[in-house]
């Protein structure tokens, strides 16, 4: 079965079941018991991604699609033939049985594709059990891989500038010949967002648009939601709604028939989790979950999820259908109708973004391939002061097209399909994170949502922001006009005005790198402002 790969080794186990599994990797010493049943493992060296070291195959099959730069490296065929054969020669040298798991990658049989994930621990087959589209034994019988990755986290290639690496660990994908190999690192995480890549570039050239984003559906299945947002935004808590079917928490797709998770499982952050603010999250730990990097008490096993000395990216992974109130929970694909609201998510800490604000075509191009929110003192070591980020398509570390690509299919669904886009501001509004003043509540966003989601922004009353030219709802229930339109809410209109004009600057200087020439789009962003008192 695995001749394809040169694997001569037949010492492997196929779609072992989630006992055996746990079992194997606990008399492995791969992990223990611990939390509410859940298998705890550490991931060694790395626990979470090392973009510096992630490359695709320069070749004639894929090569002119690219989007070649920081994100996407370029390594050669014969390099890639020299790691491939040496990761290959690990797994024919191995005297104990490996892994193999086959199933899907999008709950979509129109546009799924068919994974294969080759490992040589126990848990990291549990890993993509968990967080792929599990089979059927019938989809077993004739089954062909249309993508493989091949997991030799123990392989490092110490004369990596010789082979064009940039360390000696190597996350190498090779889009003619299907297949991807890592190297040097044990972390799980790779082998989810290393097929979300692979999606990434298959389906935009089916006019399938993928997207780093969560989602949920109302009670009856009618009108979906879509939340885009990088880390801290909200996006996990604002998806996750008991009057709201959750479909998926981060990878989806938009077809001509609607929207459809990639994925099976759902991959949580451990750090900070309370059982009081996300129970469902909390609950999903059980038999058949992983516990990734948590620290732990060596006797009674117990968690402190607020330890972070082990990593600030501790993840819990477990099937989407351990969360209570999701699509997969009910026996049901998780897809849902064509969206009726699409949210694009922001923390702004400078407090020049409106709470709500209603996109045009144009503006939502260019606040999509922007991506921006601003990471918060103390989140990062050394960050004492907000720091803007951005992240194309809000999920810049895993296209593998120009983000133009990604942006123009969503400026097409959303006119197709008539979805209103809003942007979001879960940050500061009216002052500054730095002026001692609060982030927006978590009950006013949630309201917003809401609101949002029911169709009940009413734009005949509204304004514009000072900035972006954004549209402003006023006189909503129980929000204050003050609060939602940002310069009103300031004391100090010169701190207001030469703080957003910096964060203009920001948003122009990131901007240029796109190299985007689509007058529309750039008009759309944000122009320096004189003003004040």
């Amino acid at each position: 079965m695995l001749s394809y790969l040169n694997i001569k080794n037949a010492n492997y186990i196929r779609n072992a079941s989630v006992d055996i599994l746990i079992d194997n990797a606990v008399k492995s010493n791969e992990g223990v018991i611990g939390h509410n049943g859940a298998l705890m493992v550490d991931t060694g060296e790395f626990s979470g991604r090392i973009p510096k070291d992630k490359f695709i195959v320069e070749e004639d099959f894929s090569s002119n699609n690219i989007w070649w730069g920081d994100i996407n490296h370029r390594i050669s065929e014969e390099n890639f033939n020299h790691l491939y054969n040496k990761v290959i020669e690990t797994y024919n040298n191995l005297d104990k049985d490996f892994y193999v798991f086959d199933g899907f990658a999008g709950d979509d049989k129109k546009n799924s594709i068919n994974v294969r994930m080759v490992t040589k621990k126990a848990w990291q087959s549990l890993f993509v059990n968990n967080m792929f589209i599990r089979p059927e034994q019938s989809d077993l019988e004739d089954f062909t891989p249309d993508f493989t990755i091949i997991n030799a986290f123990d392989v490092k290639e110490k004369d990596w500038k010789e082979f064009g690496l940039n360390s000696e660990n190597f996350i190498v994908f090779n889009l003619k010949r299907k297949i991807a190999i890592i190297g040097g690192t044990e972390y799980a995480g790779e082998m989810k967002k290393g097929i979300f890549s692979i999606m990434h570039y298959y389906l935009p050239l089916k006019n399938v648009l993928s997207m780093h984003c969560s989602a949920n559906v109302s009670k009856d299945l009618s009108e979906s939601a879509l939340f885009f947002g990088l880390s801290g935004t909200g996006k996990t808590t604002l998806s996750t709604n008991a009057d709201r079917p959750l479909i998926g928490d981060d990878e989806h797709g938009w077809s001509d028939d609607g929207i459809f998770n990639f994925e099976g499982g759902c991959y949580a952050k451990a750090i900070n989790l309370n059982k009081e603010k996300e129970p469902e999250i909390y609950n999903a730990i059980r038999h058949g979950s992983l516990l990734e990097n948590v620290v732990y008490d060596l006797e009674t096993k117990e968690v402190d999820f607020d330890d972070n000395s082990k990593s600030e990216n501790s993840r819990i992974c477990y099937p989407i259908n351990f969360i209570e109130n999701s699509l997969g929970s009910k026996g049901l694909p998780s897809a849902g109708p064509h969206p009726n609201a699409v949210i694009f998510l922001t923390c702004d800490a400078y407090g020049i973004m409106p709470p709500v604000a209603r996109l045009d075509a144009h503006q939502a191009m260019y606040h999509f391939i922007s991506g921006y929110t601003a990471k918060m003192a103390g989140t990062e070591t050394g960050i004492v002061n907000p720091v803007a980020a951005f992240s194309p398509c809000y999920g810049g570390p895993f296209l593998t097209l120009h983000p133009l690509v990604y942006a123009k299919l969503l400026q097409e669904k959303l006119a197709k399909h008539e979805a209103p886009i809003y942007l979001v501001n879960t940050g500061w509004s009216g002052s500054s994170a730095t002026s001692g003043s609060k982030r927006i509540d978590l009950k006013l966003t949630k309201h917003i949502i809401d609101l949002i989601t029911d169709g009940r922004l009413n734009f005949s009353d509204s304004a514009r922001d000072k900035f972006f030219n954004l549209d402003i709802p006023l006189n909503l229930e129980g929000l204050d006009n003050d609060f939602l339109v940002p310069d009103r809410g300031w004391d100090n209109l010169d701190e207001y005005y030469k703080t957003g004009n910096m964060l203009t600057e920001l948003f122009n200087e990131n901007f240029k790198k796109f190299d985007i020439s689509d007058s529309d789009i750039l008009n759309a962003g944000p122009k320096i402002q004189s003003g004040g008192i």
